[in-house]
């Protein structure tokens, strides 16, 4: 991989996550920066994973060749103005916030900048990730194949042709391991609610999580659908806790959450 500095504006749990899959893949942490105005995180930050941190946003950004925006889209404006004081030309600047426009950014920094929205989830920081990644025509190759090999490094990545498409990225990927876990939770509350060991009751449902995803992804040929049908015996168990889904609108209630989360980062992008 192309070894650049690269600064992370923002220490929280996306930040942490990329960071983890950078250093456990072999990137040098000293070339790893992180700014964040409290000090809790940035010792973290650190202490485990060795990096340099500060809360100097300008003087960060100003050393590094790659800038990572993870900042409350709330704070993003503020930020990105301040950033704009600097000479960003030959930066590459990278956003991991849901939500805000690459339109919006040309406003706030106010200058030429080489920039790439991502859309990471929380997995990167075990190797598991999936990013989406829109990139402007005004990117070079050389730039995309940099993020691309950051991201990389915390599992797999995907480029969207048109911004918006980021949005199903978000429903589908981004915000989609906290489906996943109150699934997960919902079953092992049922057991425990049944009589069952917490401690069992999760090793059972995270182990068939793993197995479920593994056999999705090891069988590219057949559909989840026909996954599905392969372990449904007709008028056996599988058979009736499908039912009881079904009979629920649990196909309803998928899409509508994830048009929901589509909606409010539109909303999002009209806030800020």
């Amino acid at each position: 991989m192309t070894q650049k500095k690269i600064c992370f504006i923002g220490a929280g749990n996306m930040t942490r996550s990329i960071v983890s899959g950078l250093v456990k893949s072999g990137y040098p942490s000293e070339l790893i920066h992180a700014t964040n105005p409290s000090e809790g995180k940035l010792i973290a930050l650190q202490q485990d994973l060795g990096i340099q941190v500060s809360h100097d946003n300008l003087a960060a950004a100003e050393q590094a060749d790659v800038i990572v925006l993870s900042v409350k889209p709330q704070l993003m404006q503020q930020v990105c103005e301040h950033l704009a004081s600097l000479d960003l030309s030959n930066k590459l600047i990278v956003t991991i916030a849901a939500g805000i426009t690459a339109n919006r950014y040309h406003d706030y920094f106010n200058q030429p900048i080489k920039f790439i929205r991502s859309m990471p989830n929380t997995p990167t920081q075990i190797g598991y990730g999936m990013t989406g990644l829109f990139a402007e025509a005004s990117v070079s190759e050389a730039d995309k194949a940099l993020c691309e090999q950051i991201m990389q490094t915390g599992g797999e990545v995907v480029w969207v042709d048109k911004e918006d498409d980021l949005n199903q990225v978000i429903a589908l990927a981004g915000s989609s391991p906290a489906y996943f876990f109150l699934m997960m939770e919902a079953m092992i509350d049922s057991a425990k609610q049944d009589g069952v060991d917490e401690a069992v009751a999760r090793a059972l449902v995270q182990q068939a999580a793993l197995g479920a995803a593994q056999m999705v992804k090891q069988n590219q040929q057949l559909t989840a659908g026909q996954l599905r049908e392969n372990v449904t015996s007709k008028g056996g168990t599988t058979a009736q806790a499908l039912a009881a889904f079904e009979k629920a609108g649990l196909r309803d209630i998928v899409r509508g959450a994830m048009h929901d989360c589509m909606a409010r980062a539109d909303e999002m992008a009209k806030q800020f």
